[in-house]
């Protein structure tokens, strides 16, 4: 979120990823929407459409979900590619073309999706394009015994749990600049490009395991990414 990039959660039905990512939402001054993919979704469903209006005999744009700071995309594989090509430019340029007209996103801007890994029958694997997009892909795993416990023992009980809003829109952005006006060493950050080119196959700088088993290497992004980490 500090650093303008995109999450996705993968993991079996019922590890609470949607609910994690709503706790977040929850304590953060800004716009949500949830958007829960389906086979039967279309892209002016993200995005948006231009309804006409008889009285006047004109078209007014009506904004899709996408119009949110903060955007849940509940299952995203099980959209078709259209629907989730409409997220691409969203997701890279904070803004959506409909028709012949653009149209800005709001500042802050992050998508935050989940993707269950079984089920995959009617399932719409994730583009590499696409997955480019994501910052990070973040696993989530079966608790353990004693966690699921905890876990049972607080949702089961007759307890009402609220988060508050620790902190608004217009604060997030002033630290997504101010981490961007960190100065970082050149080494660290020769270190960062070094890295994701070595992951790249049929370079001079790939080793020869990764010329074996990765088919597609990180691109300029993931260098991008490790250096606003580092900061």
């Amino acid at each position: 979120l500090l650093v303008d990039g995109h999450l996705l959660v993968e993991g079996e039905p019922g590890l609470a990823k949607t609910r994690a990512i709503k706790a977040l939402t929850d304590q953060l001054e800004a716009s949500y929407q949830r958007v829960q993919f389906t086979p039967d979704l279309l892209p002016a469903d993200l995005t948006g459409t231009e309804v006409y209006r008889p009285q006047d005999g004109t078209f007014v744009f009506q904004e899709g979900p996408l119009f949110n700071q903060l955007v849940l995309a509940d299952e995203i594989n099980r959209a078709p590619a259209k629907v989730q090509s409409a997220l691409l430019e969203a997701m890279a340029e904070q803004q959506i073309s409909v028709g012949h007209e653009t149209y800005a996103l709001p500042s802050p801007f992050m998508v935050m999706a989940t993707q269950n890994p079984i089920e995959q029958e009617g399932t719409y694997p994730l583009p590499e394009a696409q997955l480019d997009r994501f910052m990070f892909n973040i696993p989530l795993d079966y608790p353990s015994y004693e966690e699921e416990v905890q876990v049972v023992k607080s949702t089961t009980a007759n307890i009402k749990h609220s988060l508050k809003n620790i902190v608004t829109g217009e604060q997030i952005m002033a630290y997504q600049q101010l981490i961007r006006k960190i100065p970082i060493a050149e080494n660290v950050l020769e270190y960062a490009v070094n890295l994701a080119t070595k992951t790249r196959p049929g370079t001079k700088r790939a080793t020869s395991m990764v010329n074996d088993y990765i088919s597609w290497g990180a691109g300029p992004r993931a260098s991008q990414y490790l250096v606003l980490g580092a900061k």
